[in-house]
């Protein structure tokens, strides 16, 4: 689907020795709002499920596993919480919350850009104007070959962004007939499945994604506004279960472009099957009343979570490279017989391990731009 699923290569087949692993550029987690550290009032169910999306997202990155987007659709997920947000926001003027978001979500970016960008100017790239969405990135970012699986988990920034623009008009026709704007939502995907194919441009896989997660993102409109609360919950089980029986139907049955029926690269049954997933995820929250409060006596648990919340922008952007680069660690471990006769060096969970080490430093190294970003006091850790 769009560029995150186009000439991803997968790791999850094994860390053969001197043989590194590749992992497919996929879709991946949250980094919508990027979130503070816990404070009295949050919404400790939503940083639970924004952080479990994120470990869903490292992890699928780091095995390849085609049923992950089944158990759990981090992506469709992260666009609904981000879209109560959104909606909770533009209470406020339109302009200071649009320039509020970027604000948070671009010094991170450009950090980030400034070692994937010098990276591949020194392996040969030659940039084109095209550069200037290395600034914005409200189309693809550039980028060679090799930099591929670095730069192709960008596409969830252009469709947040898209989202962040358009949510004030999107709000507004939502609120003149929410049921029926949130139900014809999934309109546009199918249109775009069975009566016209966007082009593969920039434009094309743009409009492509920001169908496929619509409805997520106005499903969030309508849990902020107490729409889907006030629904009865016999409709709202229904259509969800049918939302994901269909979607589900159609992952099996049209195979995407590895053979799989991996929900990333099938927009149409992505788009049904987040829509069902996330509508029960967020309607048990106000009917069963979850906030997950209890997660304190927790204290290491509670404080991931946190910490997971407060450095969401870094942890989506940096764990690609964090599983990029433990592969030539891992290669160096062989040299040293202690560590080839007693470590599992060619087990994926090891790859994994180390990743989330790496992922571990780079919080540490570049996590405080995420508290200049918001305008707060810059720590190492949350």
């Amino acid at each position: 689907m769009g560029a995150h699923s186009k000439g991803a290569v997968r790791r999850g087949e094994g860390v053969a020795r001197r043989a590194p692993a590749v992992s497919p550029a996929a879709p991946a987690v949250s980094v919508a709002a990027p979130a503070a550290s816990a404070t009295p009032g949050r919404d400790r169910y939503f940083d639970t499920l924004r952080a479990l999306a994120l470990v869903r997202v490292v992890a699928y990155h780091a095995f390849g596993w085609p049923w992950a987007g089944l158990v759990f659709p981090s992506m469709g997920i992260m666009f609904g919480l981000a879209g109560t947000l959104m909606a909770k926001s533009l209470q406020r003027p339109a302009a200071t919350v649009i320039r509020s978001r970027l604000r948070r979500l671009l010094p991170p970016f450009w950090c980030w850009g400034v070692f994937v960008v010098g990276a591949m100017l020194v392996h040969g790239w030659m940039p084109g104007w095209q550069i200037v969405y290395w600034l914005v990135p409200l189309g693809d970012p550039p980028g060679n070959a090799w930099g591929a699986q670095a730069w192709e988990i960008l596409w969830y920034l252009r469709t947040y962004l898209w989202f962040v623009l358009l949510s004030p008009l999107l709000l507004r026709v939502f609120r003149l007939a929410p049921v029926a704007v949130l139900l014809l939502s999934l309109a546009p995907i199918v249109v775009f499945q069975f009566v016209w194919q966007p082009p593969e441009n920039r434009f094309g896989t743009g409009l492509l994604d920001v169908a496929t997660y619509l409805f997520c993102w106005i499903l969030g409109f309508a849990h902020r506004d107490g729409v889907l609360g006030r629904l009865k919950p016999v409709a709202v089980v229904a259509l969800s279960l049918a939302a994901l029986a269909y979607g589900a139907w159609y992952a099996f049955a049209h195979q995407g472009e590895y053979g799989t029926y991996d929900l990333d690269d099938i927009p149409l049954a992505q788009a049904f099957w987040s829509a069902g997933f996330v509508t029960l995820l967020m309607y048990s929250k106000g009917r069963c009343g979850l906030d997950f409060a209890g997660l304190a006596r927790w204290r290491r648990l509670d404080r991931l979570v946190t910490v997971c919340n407060a450095r969401a922008v870094t942890i989506y952007l940096w764990h690609e490279l964090a599983l990029i680069l433990a592969v030539p660690l891992i290669d160096r471990f062989w040299e040293v017989p202690a560590f080839e006769a007693y470590l599992p060096l060619e087990s994926q969970w090891f790859l994994l391990g180390v990743g989330c080490c790496l992922v571990a430093v780079f919080v540490v190294l570049f996590g405080w731009v995420e508290d200049v970003a918001a305008r707060k006091r810059p720590r190492l850790v949350p």
